[in-house]
């Protein structure tokens, strides 16, 4: 009776009352101790909104490129650059500082935590590239390079991979196939 709208002590006495069905032995018990009914939703969900939200949004104004750097890694400890700065926002403003110095110096801290970084990984690359070893990832790379970098290897695949290959040349015999059709004389375009 899960097509039914109702439960299903009010159907089943509708039946009874309409004499379409007999009384079930269960019936009379139901009604004398009803199941407990919880309110229904009204089928809109609300969005959860923390209170950093408000800061993260600013954040990502201000520093757009952020965006790429910011996707939520799963396997990740470390919380993303602009909910550190939100935090950072809130934390300052409890202590009384205002709105808007709070963000000045989360934002002077994130670009210092930044710059920091980068150069961290300069001298690093010295080192390895004075040592003869292979340089270390680097801790802000192009968000184009990353998804390049995984999507490398079905580029290759692209190219060697028999089966890519073959509908590959399918796709392009169907292509010059059809403007071949396209082109024939007599025909209405």
């Amino acid at each position: 009776m899960s097509y039914m709208r109702g439960d299903l002590l009010t159907r089943t006495r509708k039946l009874v009352k309409g004499l379409a069905k007999p009384a079930p032995r269960w019936l009379k018990a139901m009604e004398e101790a009803p199941p407990v009914t919880f309110p229904r939703t009204d089928g809109k969900i609300k969005k959860i909104e923390l209170p950093e939200d408000v800061y993260v949004k600013r954040f990502f104004k201000k520093h757009p490129d952020s965006l790429y750097h910011d996707a939520i890694k799963i396997s990740g400890f470390d919380p993303p650059p602009a909910r550190v700065f939100a935090w950072r926002v809130l934390e300052l403003k409890a202590e009384g500082v205002s709105e808007d110095d709070a963000m000045a110096v989360a934002d002077m801290e994130y670009r210092t935590e930044k710059k920091a970084k980068k150069k961290a990984y300069k001298e690093l690359k010295e080192i390895a590239r004075s040592e003869g070893k292979r340089p270390p990832p680097n801790p802000y790379p192009s968000a184009i390079k990353e998804i390049q970098a995984e999507e490398k290897k079905y580029v290759n695949d692209r190219f060697n991979n028999p089966k890519i290959i073959e509908i590959a040349n399918k796709m392009k015999e169907e292509r010059d196939q059809l403007l071949q059709d396209r082109g024939a004389p007599g025909q209405w375009q």
